[in-house]
């Protein structure tokens, strides 16, 4: 798979990054610790380089997890992890760190970003020149190479750019959730700041196996996903009986479909996850999808008819 840089860092990553919130168990259901060793280790075999994971994802288990399953090829794969925004002072943003070092088994993290805003979640509101102070100072030390931001607004992410270069935003983005597009995506490519979209298959909506009527478990965090509820969802399945004869031209699938028009896209890489192996194998050879200009404005022309109906909070859960 060939790597893109990220923002301007020395550091390239795959255009397609493993996505590991569901390792951390917590908000999914029937996670095996067995299965996501197995399918960390398929994706990185099948090309996918950069791990994208987090302390808040199972309170440090996803990074566990990850450092079982790649720790003997460590030098060979990139490393990204998230601070919470419970986090955000100084000496806090330095332990959560430590934590995700020694939880990941690693001496230095490639690419370590503020996952949410200070103020969310009912977190305390830290001054961001503090927050990046730190990050700055991980930097210095090599514990971190690179540092990103998720989730983002374009004023937020000029601000925190004030203290400290950014490489990357993590924004929910996909083809049927766009409100990075309005304003910081212009901002990210002015400024060379890789995109890396999370959710790209808004929560496996994009992949058509959510039919009319399906219910998820209530503990499971899909249950508040809005485009999984009333009109959205179902546009959703309008949108995606248009787009199956594209998938059958490229004989891929409506997932491999929806991650090659995203990867698509300007500076933009995407974070999927997967349960199991043979869904990150797939995940990535949505990479040597071809798309041409015309499929490509087809394909968004069909999100559209979603998107364009979204109200614009950004936040794609109902929490």
């Amino acid at each position: 798979m060939e790597k893109r840089r990220l923002g301007t860092s020395d550091i390239q990553i795959t255009p397609i990054l493993m996505g590991t919130w569901q390792a951390g168990k917590v908000m999914w259901t029937g996670i095996e610790d067995a299965d996501s060793i197995k399918t960390i280790r398929a994706a990185f075999e099948a090309g996918i380089t950069t791990i994208d994971t987090a302390e808040i994802y199972g309170d440090g288990h996803s990074e566990q997890v990850i450092a079982t399953a790649l720790s003997d090829v460590r030098d060979r794969v990139e490393y990204a992890s998230k601070v919470f925004a419970n986090h955000l002072k100084h000496d806090q943003v330095i332990a959560a760190c430590d934590r995700s070092l020694k939880n990941l088994k690693t001496d230095y993290i490639d690419l370590y970003q503020i996952h949410w805003p200070s103020g969310c979640f009912n977190s305390e509101i830290v001054p961001i020149e503090e927050t990046m102070g730190a990050l700055n100072q991980l930097k210095e030390q090599g514990k971190i190479r690179s540092i990103g931001v998720s989730n983002f607004s374009r004023a937020q992410l000029v601000e925190a750019a004030q203290y400290g270069r950014i490489d990357s935003l993590q924004p929910p983005y996909s083809l049927f959730w766009r409100q990075v597009e309005k304003e910081a995506m212009p901002y990210c490519i002015e400024n060379n700041i890789s995109i890396l979209a999370y959710s790209p298959l808004a929560q496996g909506l994009l992949t058509g196996k959510f039919g009319v009527g399906h219910k998820f478990d209530p503990t499971d965090n899909r249950a508040k996903n809005k485009l999984f509820q009333g009109e959205n969802f179902q546009r959703a399945q309008q949108a995606l009986e248009k787009l199956r004869p594209i998938a059958a031209r490229h004989n891929c699938s409506l997932a491999q479909l929806a991650l090659a028009w995203l990867i698509a896209q300007p500076q933009t890489s995407a974070i999927a996850g997967a349960r199991y192996p043979e869904q990150a194998q797939d995940n990535a050879s949505a990479a040597d999808i071809q798309l041409s200009s015309d499929e490509v404005a087809e394909i968004d022309a069909i999100g559209r008819i979603v998107t364009d109906h979204l109200d614009e909070n950004a936040v794609m859960w109902n929490w």
